[in-house]
């Protein structure tokens, strides 16, 4: 049985061990075959990456290495009539190249340091920062760093035009072959070469190219004389010019210093007290002052031209995926062919009219004014125009606005200034004084159909610099009374229900704890409609549309819908109506919102380029125009036909009415519609407006708010400017006035209600006839009766209501005032009178043949009211004598 038993588990330890074998062998096979399998692709993967690599590399640009320096092609910029008007080659400034032997050893270090660590070791590329980058790809790891080395970068800027690809394939392809290249250079071209030519071709903001122009332009020195912290501050600006600009972005570009020299400290090239001192040395305050002086050069652009080169990057960077560093390069060095919307014709009569000094009362100064002093105690301190301004207060104990009456006065000041902060011992280390023109203004002109901008001005006087304060577009000022047309009136009429007839009762207005207030001295004038709003500009109307019609909330989305983008959070309120808001706006923008109303109500994004052409003539942008319907076209005749008539001499249906606002700007022969605007405090005035072909916004104020009182020009020179600069442009075209759309019909309706006129009464509102004829979209025209004009009998002694006593009566039109409202307004003067105080039962006298009583009765007055008699309260429902 054991025997049995013993032979029966060999023969199972046989099977098993066969079986394993077996699985063993079959196992061996397929790993094998999987080997083979891997190996196979893996050569047939090498060979076809091989040859995808061969062909990028056959592929490469064929250039002399050697030859590899800064290259440049000039942009040409053409005006509408396709005249040369700009050649831009460094905005302004001429690339200037500095020699190996010019760079000091810190500017190469810090580049070296931070850029490419391993710079002079590697073969023009280095493994290790591709493998750190492709690892920081792969995890998402922005802190890794990026693989390219300085000598890449040559390559990408010189033969690869900054590196612009637009995808993913392409921009491998790219990197592919400027490694290959970058191999090539590096045997072909000095280490002291390359780093050479690499600092000259690098952008480093504000229009410079190269460490030389920027070493002028920010230190106001030659390259070989910066200082560490200097040339740390240079480092740090080439990764994005933009983002840190050491004069706008400070805060970031100083973040970039510090790392910077910790780099070029742990690498062993500076040391700690080297790193200490560069850090406490306060560079920034040097290059805000010598920005200042930096701004004059001797060919500077228009302000059209300085407009336009913020466009095109823009443009480039979100249409072409560019960088601001790819689109500055791209516009000053790579050949373009610009194609702008501007009428030569059309900007010299606004450059002509704008800077004629006939067009001003007045022609003051405000100066910008720098002063950098070493003490003797060795200090140095800098001084500018506000310390002037604070001089005047403080020393001289006197009131001063910072406006000079010439430049004899100005100098005399600033004599007087420095004599108080330059003692014996100082040094006057730096110096500058520019002067402007007071009052300033700015022009915007437009055609409303296509968006395109025909001519532009940002400011009075000599332009002395390229890319300067552009008072139309990068100038911020309250707006005023032009707000209502965009915040109040037009959601109003558009989605509020309603018309141009609506009114509201112009009189005393409180929200909260303001009070508002309207522009002229006649007095409240009482129920008055959005035309009257309009044409006369009154406040408190614009006011109590916003609140009770239409909402801050709405009024804001529709002024955003205009193209306004400097609205914030901060301005949901009343004031909005005025144009009381956080930020201001720009006559650029507020130009293009009233564009909107000339074209129909579609609002059409202003553009200052048709389209732009690459250097070989290929188009690289076409400029179509970003349009969106803001309001129903007849919301936008609404609001033009009550802008024209803001433009025609009249007064408003009162006893004593304002004027209309804006004849003062209108056209001989020439159909228009506009609006005014002048802020409380009287810093800022304008006119935008338009006629059937082209909408114009001009600005006028001083550049630091003062008020512009008479002595500083007035508030009426902006319209006279305007009128002036339209009749000119105007000239020969013929008038096909603002036609009236489909969409609009007309009714006859009461000026003091709004509603449908009730003849006999509206007729005879005792300032006149109250009935006119309005236009309304369709749809609109109201159909109740006016209930705010009242027909009463009176006491034809008294005019006020009778009493039973009264002799002889007849009737009069009166006005109901809103309940609760004791304003004394221009209609409480006509409101229903209080009862007859001159008959009484005291002295009730019955007329001839009227007696009740026979003679001898010793009865000549009733004992008692007569039957139907009611005491009235003035402005209530009526008895028996009617309405």
């Amino acid at each position: 049985m054991n025997y049995g038993k013993h032979a029966t588990e060999k023969k199972i330890r046989s099977a098993n061990s066969k079986a394993r074998k077996y699985t063993t062998k079959v196992f061996l096979a397929f790993i094998k075959s999987l080997f083979v399998l891997c190996l196979f692709g893996g050569i047939v993967a090498a060979s076809v990456g091989i040859g995808m690599v061969k062909g990028i590399i056959d592929n490469t640009p064929d250039v002399d290495i050697s030859t590899i320096v800064p290259n440049e092609y000039a942009s040409t910029v053409y005006d509408s009539a396709g005249n040369v008007t700009e050649t831009l080659v460094t905005a302004g400034s001429n690339r200037e190249e500095a020699t190996y032997e010019e760079l000091p050893k810190n500017l190469i270090n810090a580049f070296v340091a931070y850029e490419d660590s391993r710079y002079w070791e590697h073969n023009g590329i280095d493994l290790r920062s591709i493998l750190r980058a492709i690892r920081g790809v792969l995890t998402n790891d922005s802190s890794a760093g990026g693989g390219s080395t300085i000598t890449q970068q040559l390559i990408k800027n010189s033969v690869f035009g900054g590196g612009m690809e637009k995808s993913f394939g392409e921009r491998l392809e790219r990197k592919f072959q400027e490694w290959y290249l970058a191999v090539k250079l590096d045997g072909a071209m000095s280490k002291e070469q390359i780093i050479t030519n690499y600092l000259n071709t690098i952008n480093l903001g504000n229009n410079t190219l190269g460490v030389k122009v920027a070493a002028k332009r920010y230190f106001n020195k030659d390259v070989k004389d910066l200082s560490l912290s200097e040339c740390a501050v240079l480092a740090g600006i080439t990764q994005n010019p933009s983002k840190f600009n050491p004069i706008s972005e400070q805060k970031a570009n100083a973040a970039k210093r510090k790392v910077i020299l910790q780099y070029m400290n742990d690498q062993g090239y500076i040391s700690n007290d080297e790193e200490e001192k560069a850090l406490a040395d306060d560079v920034y305050s040097r290059i805000q002052n010598v920005d200042t002086a930096a701004k004059e050069t001797s060919t500077p652009y228009s302000y059209f031209t300085d407009e336009l080169v913020e466009q095109v990057i823009q443009a480039m960077k979100s249409e072409l995926g560019y960088t601001e560093t790819q689109a500055h390069n791209m516009l000053y060095s790579g050949g373009l062919s610009i194609y702008t919307t501007q009428d030569p014709n059309m900007q010299s009569i606004v450059d002509e009219e704008i800077n004629n000094p006939e067009n001003y009362s007045a022609a003051r100064y405000s100066i910008e004014y720098r002063l950098s002093v070493t003490h003797k105690d060795g200090t140095t301190k800098h001084y500018s125009d506000k310390n002037v301004i604070s001089f005047h207060k403080e020393i001289k104990n006197q009131q001063f606005d910072g406006l000079y009456n010439n430049e004899d006065e100005i100098n005399a000041d600033i004599n007087d200034y420095k004599a108080e902060v330059v003692k014996d011992g100082d040094t006057i280390i730096g110096e500058r004084l520019h002067k402007t023109l007071e009052p300033q203004a700015s022009f915007v002109l437009m055609d409303q159909r296509t968006g395109e901008v025909k001519a532009i001005s940002g400011g009075r006087g000599p332009k002395v610099a390229s890319l300067t304060l552009n008072r139309a577009t990068g100038t911020f000022r309250q707006p005023g009374s032009t707000f209502k047309i965009l915040t109040s009136f037009a959601p109003a009429m558009d989605t509020s229900g309603a018309t141009l007839g609506t009114v509201y009762y112009d009189s005393l207005y409180k929200v909260g704890n303001k009070t508002f207030s309207n522009w002229y001295s006649s007095g409240y004038q009482g129920y008055s409609s959005i035309r009257d709003g309009i044409v006369y500009s009154m406040n408190i109307v614009a006011v109590r549309c916003l609140m009770e019609t239409v909402t801050p909330q709405l009024g804001v989305e529709y002024a955003r819908n205009f193209g306004i983008t400097s609205l914030t959070d901060t301005d949901f309120n009343p004031a909005l109506a005025l144009g009381g808001i956080t930020k201001g706006v720009s006559n650029l923008e507020l130009t293009g919102a009233f564009a909107t109303v000339a074209n129909g109500g579609v609002y059409t994004k202003p553009v200052f380029f048709t389209k732009i052409l690459d250097h070989d003539g290929k188009i690289l942008i076409e400029n179509k125009p970003e349009t969106h319907r803001v309001l129903k076209d007849s919301t936008a005749f609404l609001l033009t036909d009550a802008m024209a008539d803001s433009m025609k001499s009249s007064r408003k249906f009162s006893s004593n009415g304002p004027s209309s606002t804006s004849t003062a700007a209108s056209i001989p022969g020439m159909s228009a519609a506009g609006k005014s605007g002048t802020t409380s405090a009287n810093n800022d005035i304008w006119f935008v407006g338009y006629t059937p072909y082209y909408t114009a916004g001009i600005w006028g104020g001083c550049d630091d708010n003062q008020k512009l009182t008479k002595q500083n020009g007035g508030t009426s020179f902006h319209k006279a400017i305007w009128r002036k600069i339209m009749t000119r442009v105007h000239e020969g075209m013929s008038d096909p006035g603002f036609p009236v759309p489909d969409s609009v019909e007309t009714a006859q309706i009461c000026r003091k209600s709004g509603k449908l006129a009730v003849t006999g009464v509206c007729t005879d509102d005792p300032r006149g006839n109250a009935v006119y004829t309005e236009y309304f979209a369709k749809g609109t025209v109201p159909t109740e009766v006016c209930n705010n004009h009242v027909r009463a009998t009176v006491c034809s002694v008294s005019h006020k209501l009778p009493t039973p006593y009264c002799p002889v009566r007849t009737t009069a039109v009166f006005i109901a005032l809103p309940s609760g409202d004791e304003t004394a307004t221009d209609d409480s003067k006509y409101a229903m009178p209080g009862y007859c105080t001159i008959h009484s039962a005291n002295s009730f006298i019955i007329p001839p043949g009227n007696d009740t009583e026979g003679p001898g009765t010793g009865e000549d007055r009733p004992s008692q009211s007569p039957p139907g008699y009611v005491p009235q309260t003035p402005g209530g429902v009526f008895g028996p004598w009617g309405f």
